[in-house]
């Protein structure tokens, strides 16, 4: 959060000013808007100091930053946060191994994580990249109702790399 100017900190000759309800008070003088705030034992607030004139409200500042702090506070547990898991692969692959990668990466998905599934060709097996990229569709099939694909297989150096995004 931005440090906001408040009471001695503004300095302008002339603002715009709003009191406490919202309610326009017209242009007055930095002086007397500082005035009329300390009148009613409330802080002026600039919110606005890229206006012409910089707009200033008179409120409770202390008040103000508790709310802003409270909002914050609350946009952050609402938030989830996402976690990419790797599965790696070979292309030579057996079945029953494909299907325990499957299994974890379906549980992976099912957590609300992302999974980058990698493919690495080691020495000859570049000379054939067909057979890896029938062994990564034959993984997204098994994964087509646990996740979508972000991102298609792509080759990356010596690695295939596909992205799966859990089904919303």
């Amino acid at each position: 959060m931005k440090e906001l100017q408040i009471n001695e900190q503004i300095r302008d000759k002339e603002v715009r000013l709003t009191d406490q309800n919202g309610e326009q008070l017209g242009i007055v003088s930095g002086k007397d808007a500082l005035q009329m705030a300390i009148d009613r034992n409330l802080d002026l607030v600039k919110i606005a100091p890229m206006a012409k004139p910089p707009v200033c409200r008179i409120m409770d500042y202390g008040k103000y930053k508790y709310e802003q702090a409270k909002k914050e506070k609350e946009a952050r547990k609402n938030q989830k946060v996402v976690n990419v898991k790797e599965i790696r692969l070979s292309p030579n692959i057996e079945e029953h191994d494909m299907q325990v990668k499957a299994n974890q990466a379906i549980k992976f998905l099912k957590a609300g994580d992302k999974v980058k599934v990698t493919l690495r060709f080691r020495g000859r097996q570049l000379a054939n990249i067909g057979l890896g990229q029938r062994v990564m569709d034959a993984f997204k099939e098994i994964l087509s109702e646990a996740g979508n694909v972000e991102k298609a297989a792509k080759m990356e150096g010596r690695q295939l790399i596909m992205f799966i995004a859990p089904k919303p």
